[in-house]
């Protein structure tokens, strides 16, 4: 049995990959619609004949300060990551190190990201009122929670009603609930859209799924990386530890 320490080394290791990857993909498939958005605010911003001052320039933001923040975020969820794991095993059947550690991260990625975002999807530049900052941030984690409360409840009421109804029809149930409680919440919350007249819904919704899929793709090696390297470690010390003694 590998030692707590050791999981969560190996889990902020696997985050730095994990912030590699979705700075890549960030950059990929999110930057141009934050420069058209960028654009479009500068535009309206000449317009009403408000000039802006960058202290950070868009070169720097979209590299550096990109790069650096996906690897923060990355090496912190993999030292979550990697606890959480570490929990669930043993506790979701019989599965293995690999397969627990797909669930931790389809789990983590369902709470953290998906749910908040049915609600609350993120949003360019330009399409937010600064006076509801605060707000918004509110609502935003408050929705981030909810998620979270949902999939944890959703682990919890399955493998409380798996004897009783069997691993198929377990999960089936729990998985209704947590489509209920979620849609309930998305229609109970208050709703914000200040995107301002004019801007594209195109680019709108490129941003939102770029963001999404930066999330995915975070999430995503978490979970395959994280249980490669911890069933490999597994299957080095199995042998050793079944070594026939000559005498």
């Amino acid at each position: 049995m590998l030692s707590a320490r050791t999981l969560l080394v190996r889990g902020m290791l696997v985050g730095i990959a994990a912030g590699i990857a979705a700075f890549v993909f960030a950059y990929l498939f999110g930057e141009g619609s934050i420069n058209d958005a960028i654009a479009f605010e500068e535009a309206h911003a000449a317009h009403d004949g408000e000039a802006g001052h960058e202290a950070v320039s868009r070169t720097v933001q979209s590299t550096l300060g990109l790069g650096v923040a996906n690897l923060v975020y990355g090496i912190a969820l993999g030292g979550l990551f990697a606890i959480a794991v570490a929990i669930a095993v043993g506790r979701l059947g019989k599965l293995s190190a690999r397969a627990t550690a797909g669930i931790v991260a389809l789990a983590g990625f369902t709470g953290v990201a998906l749910i908040p975002f049915l609600k609350y999807p993120a949003n360019p530049p330009a399409t937010g009122n600064p006076d509801t900052l605060q707000q918004r941030t509110g609502l935003y984690f408050l929705m981030l929670v909810i998620g979270v409360a949902v999939v944890v409840g959703t682990l919890l009421v399955a493998r409380m009603l798996q004897p009783r109804l069997g691993t198929w029809n377990a999960t089936t149930v729990a998985a209704l609930g947590a489509v209920v409680v979620t849609g309930v919440a998305v229609a109970l919350l208050p709703g914000v859209n200040e995107v301002p007249e004019g801007f594209s819904p195109i680019l709108l919704w490129q941003f939102r799924l770029a963001s999404l899929g930066t999330q995915a793709v975070m999430w995503a090696t978490l979970g395959l990386l994280f249980g490669y390297l911890t069933e490999r470690s597994q299957q080095r010390t199995v042998p050793a530890a079944v070594t026939p003694v000559t005498v």
